[in-house]
């Protein structure tokens, strides 16, 4: 039997009208043939469009959903009264008509992200004693995957949990989303950057950096850009290093780049990436690593050209040094927070030089003081043109002020706390990731996901 039958209520428009009346669950509902195609070819919906005729479509489902889901296709938004509804009661009737993916874009977009608005909304709890080791969320949909001990938990986009797997990995130290399924997944002291299927709970493939000395080669960092993922290996010697560039698709080998091999005390070659992140707007790879020694934490930051191989810009760190990278792609701004300082700074990427130097944002006293470090496990992470900075228990959130007219041409950023009172505070923070409109954080010690959400989204 099909999905729906015929009947023919009063006043049933013509054949050839463009409305649509649609009978769901014993009540009638009328649309146009556009707003039916708009839910995309080869959906149910567009399939009532295509067959509509002098018989009104009887569709054997709730009608009170029907019309939540019918004004997600008129305006691509829900209503307010969708609040009243169980979220995964909307996904199940989403999935049978074919239009899931307009559902989560109208809840998980990234653009619906509020940074002034977000609070600590609830806690997805992890199987074990383990606390959380890296994170990894889908952009574009906010779905989350978990590094836990030798397990990673996996949750979709409305953090529901799908599924905990185990890996070959003590623990798991790089993690990097390739889709809702998958997951690239390394660790320091195991060799290999394993695929693994996390639906069918296997190791898709392995992929390997082959050293000078034909030893195993560990994973440092991993990033990605629309076209290509980046891994930073190290042999299992520490006597060379490399970044892998793999076609993201077909996994294969691109290109190699700073390709190091390291004789007597060359600290500098020693230092293998620790972070990777690709910038869209300039077609340009960010590599950092740090290194502490007897003389205290240094490190160096460099951007490379992936097409020739070449750094088109590096800078060396000594005095407060990094804890944590991140680049900001629309602010054209390179953010940092000093492992000594605890402090977040900044480099503007349109006037870069030789000479370039860090502006601090916070007491630049701290910068010179190299007897504390209280930066030490420090994150920090941009989204949008927002930059997200964890001191301790606590989320900074800085934010670019525009100035109108004159001035001297530096840039003004000003510091925002997060969240509500009672969100302050608590164990240190170890992990912050972005999906969709959500941030994700994990604390020392906890053995749980903090996930902090607009709080005009009550689902």
């Amino acid at each position: 039997m099909p999905p729906f039958a015929g009947s023919e209520p009063a006043g049933f428009p013509k054949p050839d009208s463009n409305i649509v009346s649609i009978d769901v669950g014993g009540q009638l509902f009328q649309t146009t043939k556009q707003t039916l195609t708009s839910a995309g070819p080869k959906t149910f919906f567009s399939r009532i469009a295509e067959s509509s005729g002098i018989y009104a479509p009887f569709i054997d489902r709730d009608p009170e959903i029907f019309s939540l889901l019918l004004s997600l296709l008129r305006t691509g938004n829900l209503p307010s009264k969708a609040k009243a509804f169980d979220l995964q009661d909307l996904i199940i009737e989403s999935k049978f008509y074919g239009i899931e993916s307009l559902l989560i874009n109208s809840l998980s977009n990234p653009s619906q992200l509020e940074p002034f608005n977000l609070q600590k909304s609830l806690l997805l709890p992890l199987n074990g004693r383990d606390s959380p080791s890296a994170l990894a969320a889908d952009a574009a949909c906010g779905a989350l995957h978990v590094a836990h001990g030798s397990k990673i938990t996996s949750f979709d986009w409305s953090l529901r949990r799908k599924a905990t797997v185990l890996t070959h990995f003590t623990a798991v130290d790089s993690l990097l989303a390739l889709s809702p399924t998958l997951v690239a997944a390394g660790a320091n002291d195991f060799s290999g950057l394993q695929i693994l299927d996390l639906e069918n709970g296997r190791v898709k493939e392995t992929l390997n950096w082959e050293n000078v000395t034909k030893s195993g080669s560990t994973v440092q960092a991993i990033g990605s850009s629309s076209e290509n993922m980046f891994v930073s290996f190290e042999s299992s010697r520490r006597n060379s290093n490399s970044i892998m560039v793999y076609d993201l698709h077909s996994l294969t080998p691109v290109t190699e780049i700073g390709h190091n091999e390291i004789f007597g005390a060359d600290i500098d070659s020693a230092i293998p990436a620790t972070k990777l992140q690709w910038i869209e707007g300039y077609n340009l790879l960010m590599a950092s690593g740090s290194h502490s020694g007897p003389s205290g934490v240094s490190g160096n930051i460099r951007l490379w050209d992936v097409r020739s191989g070449n750094v088109v810009w590096e800078i060396s760190e000594k005095v407060d040094c990094f804890a944590d990278v991140a680049v900001c792609d629309p602010l054209s701004v390179i953010f940092k927070v000093g492992v000594n300082s605890g402090e977040a700074s900044y480099v503007d990427m349109r006037n870069l030089s030789t000479e370039s130097a860090w502006v601090c944002l916070g007491d630049k006293r701290k910068v010179t003081n190299s007897g504390k470090k209280e930066g030490i496990g420090s994150k920090i992470e941009t989204q949008g043109n927002q930059v997200f900075c964890t001191k301790g228990g606590d989320v900074e959130l800085w934010s670019e002020v525009i100035m109108g007219g004159g001035g001297n041409g530096g840039r003004i950023f000003k510091k925002n706390l997060m969240g509500r009172m009672r969100d302050m505070g608590g164990a240190k923070i170890t992990n912050l990731a972005f999906g969709g409109s959500t941030m994700f954080l994990t604390r020392k010690d906890q053995q749980c996901v903090e996930v902090w959400q607009s709080s005009s989204r009550e689902f």
